[in-house]
């Protein structure tokens, strides 16, 4: 029987079991597919630990890639053998997964399955922070937390082919050298970073600073946003960030905070828009995926360990 990570109660990294299951075969407008890998992203985390909630036992992971090797009654957009990947699917850690042809979207000629895997939860993600959330303009200096994360490398990279001014945040000297790899005009460490916000910037403050580690951070991202500046919220590695009282965000300049979610970024259009627009910035090389760790799928324990402890860059990946 073909493998998967299940979550039967919530907690910490000993909560994920590699267990045999059934899987079905595709019923009308489902493809099955052989995951080849499988993308291993911060959100994992919090339903595994029940900071967002799922009904238990449940399957972990969202997003992934494989080969096609059945099709359902109804399917014509998808054939055997046909490579595809996709980022909104509960239980993609697996060997096997049957999914909506609706979500399982074409792996181009020119980008290998793992970068498929690596790509999309994380990429679209950055896609609609730059392109959605705040419209990164010509000389937008921006400040990127975490920029040698998943998340913040493709950050970076984005924000720069649009113009910005990018600040990045890292915590070792080896992340520096990924953020300045990625394009970053500025590397500096947590201590102070709002200062260093405001030495960049002259004095002025942030375009839009992008936040995904919460609650250590916040409060320095707030100080570091000129007037009618963004603050984007858009994850929280170091914990949530307590209630905020709105009159922070008039006294500091009529800050524009937000907290956004990839649902709200994902209608049928803007799917293609973001996927399209990344694989094609993969395929010209103007887009480099990092991919920081390969586990086996055994191993999801491992990977989430490594995760939460901040020792890892860019992206992992589970094989089966």
């Amino acid at each position: 029987m073909p493998k998967a990570v299940r979550v039967r109660q919530t907690g910490g990294p000993e909560a994920l079991e590699l267990v045999d299951v059934e899987v079905p075969a595709p019923g009308d407008g489902e493809v099955a597919v052989d995951v080849q890998a499988a993308g291993v992203n911060y959100i994992d985390t919090y339903h595994r630990s029940g900071m967002y909630p799922l009904e238990t036992p449940f399957g972990l992971g969202l997003e992934g890639a494989g080969v096609v090797t059945a099709v359902g009654p109804g399917v014509t957009d998808h054939k055997v053998g046909d490579r595809v990947s996709w980022y909104s699917v509960q239980g993609s850690y697996a060997e096997k997964i049957v999914l909506p042809t609706s979500d399982a979207i074409s792996v181009p000629d020119g980008v290998d399955t793992d970068t498929a895997a690596a790509l999309l939860l994380q990429g679209v993600t950055a896609h609609y922070l730059v392109a959605s959330t705040y419209e990164v303009k010509e000389g937008d200096p921006i400040l990127v937390h975490a920029a040698a994360g998943g998340v913040g490398l493709l950050l970076v990279q984005l924000a720069k082919a649009r113009g910005a001014r990018v600040l990045a945040t890292v915590s070792t000297p080896e992340k520096e050298e990924l953020a300045r790899e990625a394009g970053a005009d500025e590397v500096v460490g947590y201590e102070d970073f709002e200062k260093h916000a405001r030495e960049f910037t002259n004095g002025e403050g942030m375009a839009a600073v992008y936040d995904g580690v919460g609650k250590t951070t916040f409060d320095g991202s707030l100080k570091s946003v000129r007037r009618r500046g963004f603050l984007v919220l858009f994850g929280a590695s170091s914990g949530a960030v307590p209630p905020v009282d709105p009159q922070r965000l008039n006294a500091q300049g009529s800050i524009y905070l937000t907290r956004p979610t990839s649902k709200d970024y994902s209608s049928p259009e803007e799917v293609r828009w973001r996927t399209t627009e990344l694989f094609n910035e993969v395929k010209a090389g103007t887009l480099s995926v990092r991919i920081g760790g390969r586990y086996p799928l055994g191993d999801a324990r491992k990977a989430h360990e490594d995760l939460q402890a901040r020792k890892t860059t860019g992206k992992l990946l589970l094989i089966p």
